[in-house]
């Protein structure tokens, strides 16, 4: 495996903004990559396209990768993990939640942060077609939250699917987490980032599905709590936004895991409240708060090469919880 140090951010990235926003930002100046796709068809009559990230050796785990809000296989941390899998010769794939891959989705609804039943059947589907396997999953964000909340709810049923899990960064109080970025400077950076695209995809929807949320609230909207409530919420069932953001939450369900499972909540994240990170966790989740790393940042850590520290402490977890020394 990889060797890897305590995570130390660059001197000029002296704080979470920073962390979180250089790799975002170098991410951006390079080319797309052309990740070879599979489009799978959905119990529900719908689809996802699945990138595989990296094809290595047929015998050696793969690990499945669950992005965040907006997210996608170009994202920064896709990228990085895929250059770790290359090294190592694992395989890896990120499934695109619905409307995420770059072609709207067939059905009205979306995706959102509390959809365990999307994760479960997309695990399942890996572990069907070739059960042989061994696989890990890992989630950043949104996706973290979602697998830690799928893990909750499956409890000791989970490692019929997976070895292992990771989750960085992931919005475990939903509802903290969204009023959080509606204040300040997090509401005008992040959040108008956020609303950006996603009324884009609304704007789509509604092309293809004629009154189904009011458009002009939707278009109105500039904080979170108002887009979740318009759109987000009655497009998934949820009865208002409040219903949503803590039907959502994973942190409720956290003492139901039994899967070993790596937390990783750096402690100036930009986008997390303290309500978040959680006070005592089950035994089987090894929670890591380091005092730096930003939003699913960690840039330019010492001696894993360039930005590859999140990927290599995902994997060096996985490798370790196989038995494979690091």
């Amino acid at each position: 495996m990889l060797p890897l140090s305590p995570y130390q951010a660059p001197f000029f990235l002296f704080n979470g903004h920073l962390q979180t926003l250089w790799p975002v930002w170098l991410n951006l100046r390079k080319p797309v990559v052309a990740w070879p796709r599979e489009r799978w068809d959905t119990p529900d009559g719908d689809f996802i396209d699945v990138d595989c990230i990296n094809q290595g050796a047929i015998d050696q785990p793969v690990v499945i990768f669950f992005h965040g809000l907006e997210g996608s296989s170009q994202s920064h941390y896709a990228r990085g993990m895929a250059a770790v899998l290359q090294q190592i010769g694992w395989t890896g794939f990120m499934p695109h939640f619905r409307g995420c891959s770059g072609e709207l989705n067939r059905l009205p609804r979306a995706y959102h942060s509390g959809d365990s039943a999307e994760i479960d059947w997309i695990l399942r589907h890996f572990k069907q077609r070739d059960p042989q396997r061994t696989y890990f999953a890992a989630g950043v964000s949104l996706g973290g939250n979602a697998l830690m909340k799928w893990l909750g709810e499956q409890g000791a049923a989970a490692n019929q699917v997976i070895q292992a899990a990771a989750a960085v960064s992931p919005p475990m109080d939903v509802g903290a987490c969204g009023a959080w970025l509606d204040q300040g400077a997090n509401r005008s950076v992040y959040t108008q980032h956020f609303l950006r695209t996603m009324k884009l995809q609304s704007e789509a929807r509604l092309e293809r599905f004629p009154g189904l949320f009011d458009a002009t609230r939707m278009r109105a909207a500039s904080t979170l709590r108002e887009f979740d409530d318009t759109v987000t919420a009655p497009l998934h069932g949820f009865n208002s936004v409040d219903d949503y953001w803590t039907q959502a939450s994973a942190l409720p369900v956290l003492n139901g895991i039994r899967t070993p499972t790596l937390l990783l909540m750096p402690r100036n994240d930009p986008f997390l409240p303290a309500s978040c990170y959680p006070i005592q966790t089950p035994a089987s989740v090894t929670l890591e708060t380091p005092a730096t790393g930003g939003h699913v940042g960690f840039s330019g850590g010492r001696g894993t090469g360039k930005d590859l520290w999140l990927p290599s402490r995902i994997i060096n977890f996985f490798a370790q919880s196989i038995g494979i020394k690091t």
